[in-house]
């Protein structure tokens, strides 16, 4: 299975991406902690008469707004985090089923690698039409294989002919055919 990125759960507080940054994050809280420090210094020496005047009811509400922000952007930090740390581990758990798939498939292909080579040789195939010839049953193109192996397209033209007439096949299609035809899935459950 390839390694597909999972859709993160959906969070409450949309977050911006200059929070990602860490130093960001922190600039921000400092401040906010600054603001709550200095509107509350500031507080204490006006020394207000009126607990209720405009003043201080404006600067207390404020300071609980800068509160209020600073929970709510540690708690999505917080939540982000584990998110991040969940997201870890369900990554690291999909690359070790990944190594493990790609491990039994490895030693399935090398299976099939070998039967396919020995084919090639019992009809008859030099080591460069063996190397076409799996080139053509991948499904690359003359140019590409060309290119890949270092030869001109019009050699491995040749060479693909050579292939056809050793084994008695008509062409790509009945190469990957001869192969290929019988590879099933196994029946689903």
């Amino acid at each position: 299975m390839p390694d597909m990125p999972q859709r993160p759960p959906p969070y409450r507080f949309r977050i911006m991406e200059p929070m990602d940054n860490p130093r960001f994050r922190l600039v921000l809280a400092l401040a906010l902690a600054a603001y709550v420090v200095g509107g509350m210094t500031d507080l204490v020496t006006d020394r207000p008469t009126r607990w209720l005047s405009v003043h201080v009811v404006f600067e207390v509400g404020l300071i609980l707004l800068a509160l209020w922000l600073l929970a709510v952007l540690w708690r999505g930090w917080r939540q982000a985090a584990r998110d991040a740390e969940r997201l870890r581990h369900t990554l690291e758990a999909r690359r070790e089923e990944r190594d493990r798939w790609r491990e039994r498939a490895q030693k399935l292909l090398e299976g099939l690698g070998g039967a396919i080579d020995a084919q090639f040789r019992e009809w008859g195939l030099t080591p460069a039409e063996r190397e076409v010839a799996l080139e053509l049953l991948k499904g690359h193109s003359h140019k590409r294989i060309a290119k890949h192996t270092g030869r001109s397209e019009r050699t491995v033209r040749q060479h693909a002919v050579a292939v056809y007439r050793k084994s008695g096949l008509g062409g790509r299609a009945e190469l990957s055919a001869f192969f290929l035809e019988d590879l099933m899935l196994p029946p689903s459950a």
